[in-house]
């Protein structure tokens, strides 16, 4: 008998192993084709795919103008065939197609879910063609029909890996403008997104617009945020301290879910459209959001993995300090910051830029042998893993403001290769079901609806000049009234138990992200309309002499060659294809090993740092470590074009080669002179002007920001002052 029972579990697992997969078995598959055979297990990659504001434009007209009031719509101009790169035009439908068909044969079976962070409707930029109800679901639906089409399941039905997508600001109208649900927009979107949300959460979403995905079944789970109901320019909602609030709810509902996370062993990413930025003087989100969403982190750091968000189109980093959460006051007595406008590129790039740096300058990282409590006189760090600290990843737009971009995040997977994955796990029949009905109802639907928000909105408090003069009316309290926290039943989130080990952002483990890989399409080269003395190397300069970098972002971009015209009347582009711009495990200058809170803390500590040597620059021997690298004008052109690696490393490493070894090395025409204005007039002392140095990491982080387009002379502007 135990030997029957013995050969019947042989076969079974011989059965079993029949049907799993090698590492390489789904990369043959193709899954937009029925498969008669039976399929092999699949199983996951350990990347996914973060594409954000794509803003379709089905108005944009190639070599039309990008006159601001015109947005690519008509006339003539300097629009490419696929988007009018470096200005303030929307996409072309043809950049969206070949930026789908690259995923399509580029990434499909190399990831296993894609974070989709909203904006996928033009924007209200051309009074002459206004936007409509149906153009911003539409264009939304088709997006959606692309994610559906390119990461079809077996015979073209259901999806092969999970999408999980996110409101923007710009995805309804008026854009900004979200009432508290249920409202049409989250009933429009619930049948848009209808096979990207799960069953069970639809419920969730046509209430407030958030749901999750358990995007590996019983491992990980992707949050999807309405941060509308976060966001400081949302007149229609209030803030996340009042228990009638729409964002306090929401906030409530992700205490209990990630409460839930922990009960069962499972982390979490966190998605939005708008980011939590904030520094010194601006923000995007009421504060009371800021102060709950940063408390919730802190106190569930054993399952967040990591946050993503859009919105700003530029590449960068948001780095929290926890210890700015005060909770228990009021918000409006502890905020002073203004709100910024609704894109980056129109608020001021520099105050922005500039503050964050500020910040991280007052970064608490010490030397990796502090962490480890060696060394003569030196003490344990109290805080060796940084979870006083969270990141959240602000990825760049396919939309052409500077170049279309993308970006695949790898993740630790050590330890679940046999993990069933999403497409084995879920259910997908019922979100397939009479999609030409769907359709055809919402075509009714949109008939009768009006293009404007009819539903009662209410006044929200800003935090401006006036409310500000309201805010300190309330100190006249009695001691002790504006103490008290709005909400009387407040329930704080329990840390992590004692005993347990950092979570996944903070320590490399299983699900922790160890890096990315940012993929870029030049289009100067790949339009192919100018001349190659025209094009500028595909970077950007500023439009007259007088004119500061800063000036010109403050105005309507019409693009690096919107003074230009086409070099041939006939488009005659290049092929299309998205191209590595650097990734962050290999890139020379970054060296992070992973994306643990901690690697992005020394990148920003080392970004803040002063660049020393300005006065001659030469570093004093003996002393490895303790100079900052920097670079003269003839390094910094070479470090941009990847020609000095070994140059930037060695000085990174407080190495004694004569970087700065030539006073005036860095002595090119549009240095910044570092002597004060009035040292100039004095006499009879011989001085050589010395030019401001560039911390060089920080110079690299600033190209990558704006994806690679910004001409190095304002690239240096920027980054000296």
């Amino acid at each position: 008998m135990m030997a029957l029972q013995r050969g019947l579990c042989a076969a079974l697992l011989l059965l079993y192993d029949g049907v799993s997969a090698s590492p390489l078995g789904f990369s043959h598959q193709h899954p937009l084709q029925p498969d008669a055979t039976v399929a092999p297990r699949k199983q996951l990659k350990g990347r996914f795919l973060h594409i954000t504001d794509l803003h379709p434009d089905e108005f944009y007209k190639v070599h039309s103008s990008t006159e601001e009031g015109i947005a690519c719509h008509r006339g003539n101009g300097s629009a490419g065939t696929y988007g009018a790169e470096t200005s303030d035009c929307d996409s072309p439908f043809s950049l969206i197609n070949a930026t789908f068909n690259w995923i399509e044969h580029n990434l499909r079976d190399k990831i296993d879910f894609v974070i989709w962070t909203g904006d996928s409707a033009r924007h209200d930029s051309d009074e002459e063609i206004p936007r409509t109800t149906s153009q911003v679901i539409g264009t939304n639906r088709w997006i959606a029909d692309k994610f559906s089409e390119v990461f079809a399941g077996k015979g073209g039905k259901g999806l092969s890996i999970p999408i999980i997508p996110t409101l923007g600001n710009n995805d309804i109208l008026p854009h900004n403008i979200l009432a508290p649900g249920p409202n049409k927009w989250l009933r429009y979107y619930t049948d848009v997104w209808r096979q990207f949300i799960p069953e069970e959460q639809k419920h969730s979403f046509e209430y407030g617009g958030w749901f999750y995905v358990e995007a590996i079944p019983n491992k990980l789970a992707v949050f999807s945020l309405n941060t509308l109901y976060f966001f400081d320019r949302n007149a229609a909602v209030d803030d996340c301290s009042t228990p009638t609030e729409v964002g306090y709810k929401q906030m409530d509902w992700l205490r209990v879910q990630l409460e839930f996370m922990r009960q069962r062993g499972m982390k979490a990413i966190l998605i939005g459209h708008v980011p939590p930025a904030r520094t010194e003087s601006k923000k995007l989100w009421d504060e009371s959001c800021w102060q709950k969403y940063t408390l919730w982190l802190r106190q569930y750091r054993d399952v967040v993995t990591g946050s993503i968000f859009g919105h700003m189109n530029i590449d960068h980093f948001l780095l929290r300090d926890s210890k700015e959460v005060d909770i228990l006051s009021d918000p409006s007595l502890l905020d002073t910051r203004e709100a910024m406008e609704d894109e980056l590129t129109v608020q001021g790039t520099s105050d922005y830029l500039q503050e964050m740096r500020a910040e991280w300058s007052r970064i608490i990282r010490a030397p990796p042998s502090a962490a480890k409590g060696t060394g003569k006189g030196k003490k344990r760090r109290s805080d060796p893993w940084g979870e006083r600290y969270q990141v959240s990843l602000v990825g760049p737009s396919v939309v052409p403001n500077y170049f279309p971009t993308l970006r695949v995040v790898e993740y630790n997977i050590t330890g679940l290769e046999k993990t069933t994955v999403w497409a084995d796990a879920v259910d997908q029949t019922s979100s397939t079901l009479s999609d030409q009905k769907r359709e055809e109802q919402e075509r009714l639907d949109l008939r009768d609806v009006s293009d404007i928000e009819t539903e009662p909105m209410r006044r929200k408090k800003k935090s401006g000049h006036s409310s500000k003069k309201k805010d300190k009316k309330k100190g006249h309290k009695k001691p002790g009234k504006g103490r008290k926290p709005k909400d009387p039943k407040f329930v704080r989130p329990k840390p992590p138990a004692k005993t347990s080990p950092p979570g996944p952002a903070y320590s490399p483990q299983t699900l922790s992200f160890t890096g990315f890989t940012q993929y870029y399409a030049n289009l100067t080269h790949i339009n192919n309309d100018v001349t190659p003395d025209d094009s500028g190397k595909g970077s950007l300069t500023v439009g007259e002499d007088t004119e500061t970098w800063f000036d010109w972002l403050l105005k309507w971009r019409k693009g690096k060659h919107g003074d230009k015209k086409p070099k041939d009347p006939q488009p005659q582009p290049r092929d299309f294809q998205y191209e590595v711009e650097y990734n962050t495990r290999t890139d020379k200058l970054y060296k992070m090993s992973d994306l643990t809170v901690n690697s992005y803390v020394d990148l920003a500590y080392r970004m803040a740092q002063p660049a020393k040597g300005g006065k001659g620059g030469k570093r004093k021997k003996g002393k490895k470590g303790k100079g900052k690298a920097v670079l003269s004008g003839e390094e910094l052109e070479e470090v941009e074009s990847g020609a000095s690696a070994e140059v930037a490393e060695g000085a990174e490493h407080g190495d004694d080669s004569d970087i700065n070894s030539d006073p005036d090395s860095d002595d090119d025409e549009d240095g910044i002179e570092a002597e004060d204005k009035d040292r100039k007039g004095k006499k009879g002392k011989k001085k050589k002007d010395h030019k401001k140095k560039v911390n060089k990491v920080w110079f690299h982080f600033l190209r990558h920001a704006f994806v690679s387009t910004v001409d190095k002379k304002d690239l240096k502007k920027m980054a000296r002052e």
